[in-house]
C-alpha cells in the first residue's frame, strides 16, 4: 500500500472495511477487501485483509466468508510512537505458520510519508472457539523513518529459502522493494544484517526524498513452485476509484535474493515485469496479491475496483494455471 493514496485510501476503507464480529457471511464476490492473505487450517481457510485491528474472516470452502472479530481490538501499545495518535487502522498482513504457530507480520505507517513500522502478532491457534485463541504482540520487526530512508516498511511477505532460512520481502514506492534476512525466531532482523534490492522502477531524480516519488510499485510476494521463486508484485494506483491502475506483474528467480527476471529476461531489479492480471472496464484495477497452493491446486488473491458497485474494493480469488513455467495471464470479467 503506497503513502500517496492514503487519503482515498482512508475513506474507502472506513466506509467498506470494518467487520464487527456479527455473524456476517458473504459470498467471495461480495466480499470487500484490500490486501487479501490466506492460510488452511483446521479444516478452514483463514483469510486477513487490511482493516481496522485487521479484518480477519473464515471460511470453509472459499466461497463464502463469515466475518470474525479483528485480530486487534485496541491498537499494539507500541504504534504511538511510530505514527502519533494512530488511528487502529493497519494494513496489508502476512499470514504464515511456523514450528507450531501462527505468525502474523502487519504495517503501521502514516500517510504519505515512510513513517512506517512492520509489527509482528502470534497466536497457537486461529480456531476463534479454542480457548488457547489468543494474539500476542510481538512489537516492530523493521521500521523506516523520514530522511533516513529510501524506502518504506510496509506489505511485509515471509518466505523461507531452499535452507530454511527467513526473509522478509516488503515495501512500496521510493527506491524499491526490499528483502532482509530475519531471525531464527522471525521476530527482528538477522546480525549481521543482510538486505537486497529485489524490484523497483525508474524514480525522477530532482523529487525530495521525503516524497514516495513516481516509481509506482509495492507488495511483493514471493512464492516458491519447483526450482523456482516467483516474486509477484503490483505496478501503478490503487485506491483511486476509476481512475485506479492496479496490475500484477511477475518475475521469477533460481534464489530467493534474486535477481528475478520477466519472460523477456528483465530484471525486476531494472523495472521488469511480465503481466499477470490488470484492470478493465468491468474493474478498474487489480493488485495486491498473494498466492497459495491449497490442496493440489494454486489459487491467487487479490482485489479489484468494481465498476458496478461504486469502485468498491472485492475479493478475487483465482486458479492459477502454467505455461512452459510461468503463471498464465488472469482474465477478469
Amino acid at each position: 500500500m503506497k503513502a500517496s493514496k492514503y487519503l482515498i485510501l482512508s475513506i474507502l476503507l472506513n466506509s467498506f472495511l470494518f467487520c464487527s464480529a456479527q455473524e456476517r457471511v458473504t459470498p467471495t464476490e461480495e466480499t470487500i477487501v484490500h490486501d487479501p492473505v490466506a492460510i488452511q487450517a483446521n479444516g478452514k481457510y483463514y483469510m486477513f485483509c487490511t482493516g481496522r485491528g485487521i479484518s480477519m474472516f473464515s471460511s470453509e470452502d472459499l466461497k463464502e466468508w463469515k466475518h470474525e472479530a479483528p485480530v486487534f481490538a485496541e491498537k499494539p501499545a507500541w504504534t504511538d510512537d511510530v505514527v502519533p495518535d494512530f488511528g487502529n487502522h493497519i494494513w496489508a498482513p502476512d499470514i504464515t505458520k511456523f514450528d507450531g504457530k501462527f505468525y502474523l507480520y502487519y504495517s503501521v505507517s502514516a500517510f504519505a510519508k515512510n513513517t512506517s513500522a512492520i509489527g509482528l502478532v502470534t497466536n497457537e491457534t486461529l480456531d476463534v472457539d479454542s480457548p488457547n485463541y489468543k494474539w500476542e504482540d510481538q512489537g516492530i520487526v523493521v521500521q523506516s523513518i523520514p530522511n533516513r530512508d529510501l524506502w518504506n516498511a510496509i506489505d511485509p511477505n515471509l518466505i523461507f529459502d531452499e535452507e530454511g532460512t527467513p526473509w522478509l520481502s516488503f515495501g512500496s514506492f521510493w527506491e524499491g522493494l526490499k528483502l532482509v534476512k530475519l531471525s531464527p525466531d522471525l521476530k527482528s532482523i538477522a546480525q549481521p544484517q543482510e538486505w537486497e534490492t529485489i524490484a523497483r522502477r525508474e524514480r525522477s531524480f530532482k523529487i525530495a526524498d521525503s516524497n514516495p516519488g513516481d516509481a509506482a510499485l509495492e507488495a511483493p510476494f514471493i512464492f516458491k513452485k519447483g526450482d523456482w521463486y516467483y516474486l509477484f508484485i503490483s505496478w501503478d494506483l490503487c485506491c483511486r476509484g476509476e481512475d485506479s491502475t492496479y496490475k500484477v506483474v511477475v518475475g521469477r528467480s533460481k534464489s530467493v535474493k534474486g535477481p528475478f527476471l520477466d519472460k523477456s529476461g528483465k530484471s525486476l531489479f531494472n523495472g521488469g515485469g511480465s503481466l499477470v492480471v490488470e484492470g478493465n472496464e468491468n474493474w478498474y484495477g487489480a493488485g495486491h496479491n498473494s498466492v497459495y497452493s491449497f490442496d493440489g491446486k494454486d489459487y491467487m488473491f487479490f482485489h479489484a475496483y468494481d465498476a458496478e458497485d461504486g469502485a468498491k474494493p472485492k475479493l478475487k480469488i483465482k486458479e492459477l494455471s502454467w505455461e512452459n513455467g510461468w503463471p498464465k495471464q488472469l482474465k477478469l470479467k
